[in-house]
């Protein structure tokens, strides 16, 4: 990994975010867009569009008449998290969780808190209260370090470790690699191909879309797609959702990214699939996974929930949503709080295949070609047995 992609991938692993409250994110992203000259908007939910300048710019991508499939690579900026609910004294704070979380070790648990101006401080939880199946946070106290003379609804907060992000050799170990990683994936591929657009002689058929609040059920993505504005399409459209995803065997932390061909609730598209898991075995061959990955659900089952086409790509990812599944540093307890964990093998691997994925005349209209000639080859061979 070049060092400018890793200090934008540190860059992002170190803004607070949670569900609803990625506007730091969104900040972040901005920032190194404009000093691109990429185009880029957000959409009426609060998303960003990576591609396009505006509504009407990203209309006209979607109504142009090609065979060329719109890539539309989705990310989401949010991790779990909570919102401030009101102050109970000066240094209580009650709050509210948004998403999945450890549920062992809780009491006593290191936090950080944010709000739209930055860091706002840190504390520790207390009378944390399950939801009923018991498979995550509902509610719970933060006792802060030094009182905040903020209104409680403007706080924010997730689980703090020794830095927001830190290296140790090849692995990152952060506050939120979910889906950070996803975000600087797509900001990354942008920057690559903007960057090369003056020697193409048409428009790069990608879109970029950070989403928010993922982690409570797609929200975001959800949103975007009930705008109708994919429905006005006259060219084939192609999601694909970039995950940090939980390690699973098969699906093991520094042995590539994961070709992801389903998630906890759906398989994806089989013929973009083909294309992807073809590209993999040319581009990153021994060096990339293939899994379904169950372990969560992810935005590629949004789309195909909106009659997308879908297909995934997952970074393995170690102590999912901050479980301590896989333990290493700040992990005192097995299950308790501890920090997700990534390869930077595994991400730049990632860039690899979504760079693959941009090649034109890609087989997405009949990406089973080669494998039918194969069936028809072998049928013949055996026609005198039949």
């Amino acid at each position: 990994m070049s060092p400018q992609h890793l200090h934008l991938l540190l860059d992002l692993l170190a803004q607070p975010t949670a569900p609803f409250r990625e506007e730091h994110v969104i900040a972040c992203v901005g920032r190194v867009l404009e000093q691109a000259n990429i185009p880029f908007f957000a959409d009426p939910v609060g998303n960003l569009v990576i591609g396009a300048a505006s509504k009407a710019d990203y209309l006209r991508r979607i109504r142009e008449k090609s065979t060329e499939p719109l890539r539309v690579f989705i990310a989401h900026m949010d991790h779990p998290g909570f919102h401030g609910v009101e102050w109970l004294s000066p240094r209580r704070l009650k709050v509210l969780w948004l998403g999945g979380a450890p549920v062992k070790h809780l009491a006593g648990a290191a936090v950080w808190l944010a709000d739209s101006h930055g860091w706002a401080g840190s504390g520790a939880l207390r009378n944390v209260a399950l939801v009923a199946s018991k498979r995550t946070i509902h509610s719970a106290e933060v006792v802060l370090d030094t009182p905040l003379d903020k209104p409680a609804n403007s706080l924010y907060g997730g689980f703090q470790f020794r830095a927001p992000v830190w290296r140790r050799g090849k692995k990152i170990y952060t506050k939120a690699a979910d889906d950070l990683v996803g975000v600087f994936a797509i900001v990354a591929t942008a920057l690559a191909l903007f960057g090369a657009a003056k020697r193409r002689a048409s428009p790069i058929p990608f879109i970029g879309l950070l989403t928010r609040a993922e982690e409570v059920g797609f929200v975001g993505v959800v949103g975007h797609f009930e705008l109708g504005w994919l429905d006005a399409k006259r060219r084939p459209i192609v999601c694909v959702s970039l995950e940090a995803s939980r390690t699973l065997p098969g699906a093991i932390v520094g042995k590539g990214p994961v070709v992801r061909l389903g998630d906890r609730r759906t398989v994806f598209n089989p013929d973009a699939l083909k294309v992807l898991a073809d590209l993999a075995e040319h581009v990153l061959p021994g060096k990339h996974q293939r899994r379904v990955m169950d372990g969560g659900a992810c935005e590629a089952t949004a789309a195909t929930a909106y009659g997308f086409p879908a297909i995934g790509i997952s970074v393995p990812l170690g102590n999912y949503h901050n479980q301590g599944f896989e333990g290493g540093p700040d992990c005192a307890h097995a299950a308790g709080p501890a920090p997700e964990f990534v390869h930077l093998d595994d991400i730049a691997g990632e860039l690899v295949l979504c760079r693959a994925l941009m090649q034109p005349n890609l087989p997405w209209g009949d990406a089973w070609h080669k494998q039918r000639l194969a069936l028809r080859k072998n049928l013949r061979s055996y026609r005198k047995l039949l």
